[in-house]
């Protein structure tokens, strides 16, 4: 997939723009806060239907304005078009579009424009809650497979029920033939995302294990695995296991939303015993494999985002990922970092072409454009 023309309008701090970019590498520099990570988050909102950042669609609107709207022209790898819209306004809400037709449910654009986003944020995947690494995991299958996305919705929503369901019995004391119905769903959705889950992992991890090797020439090996009470259990023995601590707790204390990702180096934890740019390369080679997933699995290249790509590397690691990726086996890439001269010396000393856009309070200029083969 190749995004060929851009527009924004009012999105964060950029007032307007109207960009193409080349079908290799293109590079955003400018200083911190002038809007390449609003720029990055762009395409991601083309995509996903939502920011990659921690903020609400009013949150992303420009200062003073009262709606914003991103628009997308793509070619697949497969010679199809795309024209992609989305807005925003304070009245109407959210809209996405796709070929000028508007989605009924924006669930049903995920994955028309797959992408994978590497930025520091993703260190919340190794540092802070099993929700963080669940979270990244269903929006990754999800792109994948539309089903999976479907059942994790209603799941979600039978959870729910059950919650207010224990709640209540707990008040009132007694049994309900309505919490047999909903475990009984909760038992065929739970299993069947376990499954599918388990098997994104077990695909991701020689290929994690092989992008770190190469990235950073460590002679540690890593390590992800899927930790789930439903790998030992049935989910029907768990919940009657659990049917009175729950009735006490008030809510579901087990299931697949209780699931966690697990990353080791060198056979220990992650978190504890990587090194700050152990963590950084684990993490993109964990992105890198997402990608060669999607683009294996659906025929088409994800856009790939490598937002403030100097963060935690140094120049060794960061050469040769560049190595890796500018041979064209990872389709387009969007790079955003705030010193140019040090990402304009990695990239000739890599030799890898290469468009440059310079970023100053939300105004993008182009400032080299990638000579096309």
């Amino acid at each position: 997939m190749k995004l060929q023309k851009l527009s924004i309008l009012s999105f964060k701090n950029i007032s307007q723009a109207e960009l193409e970019f080349s079908s290799g590498i293109n590079c955003f520099t400018g200083s911190n806060g002038a809007g390449k990570t609003n720029l990055i988050d762009s395409i991601h909102y083309l995509s996903m239907c939502k920011s990659s950042l921690s903020v609400t669609d009013t949150q992303s609107l420009r200062h003073g304005a009262d709606f914003f709207m991103l628009q997308g022209d793509y070619s697949s790898d497969g010679g199809r078009h795309e024209s992609v819209t989305c807005s925003f306004k304070h009245s109407g809400g959210k809209k996405v579009k796709r070929n000028g037709k508007e989605y009924e449910k924006l669930s049903d654009h995920i994955g028309v424009v797959p992408v994978v986003l590497v930025s520091p944020a993703d260190v919340f995947l190794v540092n802070e809650a099993a929700d963080e690494r669940r979270r990244w995991l269903n929006a990754f299958i999800s792109q994948l497979d539309k089903h999976y996305l479907a059942i994790l919705i209603r799941y979600n929503n039978v959870l729910a029920q059950r919650n207010r369901l224990l709640k209540q019995l707990s008040e009132s004391g007694g049994g309900n033939e309505l919490m047999e119905i909903l475990d009984d769903q909760l038992i065929m959705l739970g299993t069947s995302i376990n499954r599918t889950r388990a098997d994104y992992i077990e695909r991701l991890r020689p290929l994690t294990a092989e992008y770190y090797s190469f990235i950073a020439e460590d002679r540690e090996q890593v390590e992800i695995t899927y930790r789930s009470e439903l790998n030992d259990r049935l989910f029907e023995e768990i919940l009657k296991s659990n049917r009175q601590k729950d009735l006490v707790c008030q809510f579901t204390t087990s299931g697949i939303h209780r699931d966690d990702i697990v990353m080791k180096i060198g056979g220990f934890p992650l978190k504890k015993y990587g090194s700050q740019g152990q963590q950084k390369s684990f993490l993109i080679a964990l992105k890198l494999a997402q990608h060669r997933i999607i683009a294996e699995q659906t025929g088409e290249q994800p856009l790939l985002l490598l937002d403030d790509l100097f963060d935690k590397l140094d120049v060794n690691r960061l050469e040769r990922l560049i190595a890796l990726t500018g041979k064209g086996d990872f389709g387009q890439i969007f790079i955003s970092d705030c010193n140019r001269s040090r990402l304009i010396s990695v990239f000739d000393a890599c030799g890898v072409k290469y468009s440059l856009f310079d970023i100053e309070d939300g105004d993008v200029t182009v400032t080299q454009k990638a000579e096309e083969a």
